[in-house]
């Protein structure tokens, strides 16, 4: 139980992390600061929506098909985070590529690096704990 609020909580930080950095170095990103927590959640919820869906579906297709399955589905969140978040904005179709990118590498080096800032030893204090 622990363990999936802990990674629930590292992927929220993580796609916390990639919008903020899309709104930080595209002009054309805009996240309003008292919708901020609206849009990660929408994102997140969306993302943990689309991503198993859109990987169960390319699979059909082959493993080469599966390479895009995280980019479609950042891609899939960023749009209905945009239409139902009244403080994100994303304008411009080369901005949409970008914040795209941005923010599934942002949240995938999160999920990465967040774990070994203290969680892993959190986790492994906890274990030894139990044990």
């Amino acid at each position: 139980m622990i363990r999936l609020v802990v990674r629930t909580l590292i992927t929220l930080a993580g796609n916390a992390i990639g919008l903020i950095v899309a709104a930080i170095v595209l002009d054309d990103v805009s996240i309003d600061v008292l919708s901020f927590v609206v849009a990660v959640v929408i994102f997140t919820g969306v993302l943990a929506i689309t991503q198993p869906f859109l990987a169960a579906q390319l699979r059909r297709r082959g493993p080469s098909a599966l390479g895009g399955v995280s980019l479609i589905a950042t891609f899939f969140a960023l749009v209905i985070t945009d239409v139902l978040s009244d403080g994100f904005d994303i304008s411009g179709i080369l901005t949409w590529i970008e914040a795209t990118v941005i923010v599934w590498a942002g949240a995938l080096l999160a999920v990465f690096v967040l774990p070994y800032l203290g969680l892993k030893k959190y986790l492994g204090e906890r274990r030894s704990d139990e044990g």
